[in-house]
């Protein structure tokens, strides 16, 4: 059977795809492979996908039809599955996301659905032509939360009036701030309840009322969520504590269910006010983007929503305002702060032809840029859109911690059945003493911490990362990145700068090392070689007024020749020279050569008139401070650093011998790359592996952790790595590791706090050493505690 084949971009077939393991991709290749003379479809590389692959009949199908085809099928399964990002409010408790997202994924034609408590916000991918966006609202609506910046928001008049439980009567500002406004007066009606006990002999009926009150008031939020869980048979952290509470009152412990409640209701507040403060600083970022440019037009400036300029438009920026725009400068000079995007401390100055990113600030002197991306596709906004895209993964940690509730409230529940039926049986105790230490074990059995320590250290982890131009892309990236101990680095334009700078200048003879380079340099201004290029460079830093070389004449892949000041000048390779037939090379010169080669070094002869003039020697040099950055990266624990390259031996050794790297592997062809970090990850296990994000697509992927540097500058790089450092620059890549193994250290601190406490209430549950009170400060107490301490990830610099 006749067969060919053709490579497609996948970007051109699913435009909206969001990564290589999205389950369009799947859909697509199964239903091309349904295609009549469709013989076989696959990714062209599964570690990078980039390319589907269509293996098919040419006595069938034309290529033609097989583009085609292609093409309508990922239309149609673009325009059919929809992938959104749900920002919600009203989720009381941790409890409530697994909750959610099963109730989602249990919707017909839900393909995929998480929910990020500590992000409050919901990620699915649904067919739309099974299940319609109104659903999904309905679902969370039922759920008693409410759907925010989604059209879905608007469908229902009553949502906007939807303040979760506050009564509809009351003003704007208190039903926005009704949670806090019931623990205010559960607290009071507790105080004086207590007050009325202990200072002025209240009769027990009295402090009985004070005591209810505060019950109604305290109870009144918790009850709204938990008795809708309890008829859909959901025992979250609300309906275990409503439990407790009216346990306590059964037994006549008014005063510890109302301490119980006020507690529980306080501590809520306090995890949501925390976690608002982790949420403000992602939301942050948005607040850098200004909303509106002053527009260029018909020879005036009009003032223009930023949302409403389109690619060429022209606008203004004055010195102190914010870039509102990803463009290019046309005309003035000035210093621009990048730190909102790159986290670069320091101003770079720009000028006409220079990049710059929308949310920047101009410093010193007007610019007018040309508009080269719509807001929605800037920079920020895609860093923006990337960070909350990181938030629907879940990481290592975050999945242990969910299996381990998912077991652990019911056993706990099934053990307060024991422990309240058992022993009143056996004589052990009586049914009240066993009734009420049922109680604090349904206390122990919502494990608030928990849920909330890890996904809340995340969320802070990424925010402060993107504060300070890092984009890690995922919780498992995050605790990743922090317990690397190896990191592979790719040489050019990694650990040096990726273009060539004079280092040597070698006069033969009579003649002054200016006068040499000042010949050279003349004759290279004829050419765009990277060499020459570096030589004119080298030159104009003196200062030299180079003269003009006639008959310029280019020996491709060996040098140039031309007439400077009447005389024939002739600069190369070795190989040039050895091929003129009347010109014998010098000893001396040959030896030369061969020595600043074995260094790693180019090497450019130059003869003028028959004479030879000197050597020229030139390389890649190590980024500024790139010996410290390394350094740095050993102080935090990484043991092992290596180079991969494609370059020759002799330049690896040179460069690694610069910057401390001792592990060289050189002359690597693209797939060498991707076999070394095989073999790293055999011998060393995770590896992180970092590079430009364009040439080591392939290596980056099959890392544990790929990194790519400039961010900000390409596209590329922010869509194949797993962490981008938005400045093209080395210097973040220790704040980046510091912070990972910082969030690690915390997520760990957090899941010894919750079980700890966990282990402590069941303990002190079973042998009666704790009362009720104590149990809720214990447990709301280690909740607040886990969030505050997450929030210490916002202060970590570097």
């Amino acid at each position: 059977m006749p067969e060919k084949t053709v490579e497609i971009e996948i970007p051109l077939l699913l435009p909206e795809i969001e990564g290589d393991q999205d389950d369009c991709l799947i859909r697509l290749q199964d239903d091309l492979r349904r295609r009549k003379g469709i013989l076989h479809v696959h990714l062209e590389n599964e570690m990078a996908p980039s390319c589907i692959c269509v293996h098919f009949n040419p006595n069938l199908i034309s290529l033609k039809n097989v583009r085609r085809l292609a093409q309508k099928t990922g239309s149609t399964l673009t325009n059919r599955y929809r992938h959104e990002q749900i920002p919600f409010e009203g989720m009381d408790n941790a409890d409530e996301a697994p909750a959610l997202r099963r109730k989602l994924e249990g919707l017909p034609g839900m393909v995929h659905a998480n929910v990020n408590y500590a992000a409050g916000i919901a990620f699915v991918a649904y067919d739309t032509k099974v299940l319609l966006p109104g659903a999904i609202a309905k679902t969370m609506r039922a759920m008693k939360i409410k759907p925010l910046e989604w059209p879905l928001a608007d469908e229902d008049p009553e949502i906007d009036r939807d303040h979760g439980s506050a009564p509809a009567f009351l003003p704007h500002w208190a039903q926005e701030q009704w949670t806090l406004i019931l623990v205010g007066i559960a607290g009071l009606f507790l105080l004086f309840g207590w007050a009325g006990t202990v200072f002025f002999n209240f009769p027990a009926q009295t402090a009985l009322i004070f005591f209810l009150l505060s019950y109604l008031s305290g109870g009144y939020d918790i009850a709204t969520h938990a008795i809708p869980g309890l008829i859909r048979g959901r025992f979250d952290t609300d309906v275990l504590m409503l439990a407790a509470a009216i346990g306590a009152a059964i037994l006549g412990e008014w005063a510890e269910g109302a301490f119980l409640l006020f507690l529980f209701s306080l501590g809520h507040a306090g995890e949501h006010y925390a976690l608002d403060r982790a949420r403000n600083a992602v939301n942050s970022l948005g607040k850098l983007m200004p909303r509106t440019a002053q527009l260029k037009k018909d020879g005036q400036v009009v003032e223009r929503l930023v949302g409403r300029l389109k690619v060429g438009d022209v606008v203004l920026v004055r010195p102190g305002d914010r870039i509102p725009v990803d463009g290019k400068i046309l005309t003035g000079e000035s210093a621009v702060d990048q730190s909102p995007v790159t986290g670069e401390s320091v101003p770079v100055f720009k000028s006409a032809g220079e990049d710059v990113f929308a949310g920047t600030i101009n410093q010193d002197a007007a610019l007018e840029v040309e508009v080269s991306r719509l807001a929605k596709d800037n920079t920020l906004a895609r860093v923006m859109q990337m960070v909350v895209e990181a938030q629907s993964q879940q990481s290592p940690t975050q999945q242990f911690t969910e299996q381990f509730t998912a077991w652990f409230v019911p056993a706990v529940l099934i053990f307060v059945l024991l422990i309240v039926v058992v022993p009143p049986l056996t004589g052990w105790m009586t049914l009240s003493e066993s009734f009420y230490r049922g109680m604090l074990l349904l206390v122990a059995a919502s494990p608030c911490a928990l849920a909330l320590g890890t996904p809340a250290s995340i969320l802070a982890g990424i925010a402060q990362a993107a504060r300070n131009g890092v984009l890690i892309k995922g919780g498992v990236h995050l605790e990743n990145l922090g317990a690397l101990k190896v990191i592979a680095f790719d040489k050019t334009g990694t650990l040096t700068e990726g273009k060539f700078r004079l280092i040597d200048l070698l006069p033969y003879g009579n003649i002054e090392d200016d006068e040499l380079l000042r010949v050279a340099g003349a004759v290279e201004q004829g050419s765009n070689h990277p060499l020459a290029l570096a030589i004119v460079e080298a030159a104009r830093e003196r200062d030299f007024l180079l003269p003009t070389a006639d008959g310029f004449v280019n020996h491709a892949g060996r040098g140039v020749q031309g007439d400077v000041e009447g005389r024939t000048v002739q600069i190369g390779s070795l190989r040039l020279f050895k091929e003129m037939k009347d010109v014998k090379l010098p000893k001396e010169i040959l030896n030369r050569v061969a020595a600043l080669e074995s260094e790693g070094k180019t090497t450019m002869i130059v003869r003028r008139e028959g004479t030879f003039l000197g050597i020229l020697t030139l390389a890649d040099t190590p980024r500024t401070g790139v010996k410290e950055v390394l350094e740095s990266l050993r102080d935090l624990g990484v043991k092992k650093l290596v180079m991969l390259t494609g370059d020759n031996d002799d330049v690896a050794k040179r460069i690694g011998g610069l910057v401390g790297v001792t592990d060289i592997r050189a002359e690597l062809l693209p797939e060498d790359k991707l076999n070394a970090i095989r073999d790293l990850q055999e011998r060393y296990g995770q590896i992180a592996m970092i590079g430009d994000g364009v040439n080591d697509a392939p290596a980056l992927a099959t890392a544990t952790v790929g990194i790519a540097m400039g961010g900000a500058g390409t596209a590329v790089a922010l869509e194949t790595a797993d962490v981008a450092l938005m400045a093209d620059d080395l210097a973040k890549l220790p704040f980046a590791v510091g912070l990972s193994r910082a969030s690690r250290t915390i997520i760990r601190q957090n899941l010894t706090i919750a079980l700890g406490v966990i282990g402590l209430l069941i303990l002190t549950s079973v042998t009666g050493w704790l009362d009720l009170s104590w149990a809720v400060v214990l447990h709301e107490g280690s909740s607040i505690l886990v969030v505050l301490n997450a929030l210490r990830i916002l202060g970590y610099q570097k």
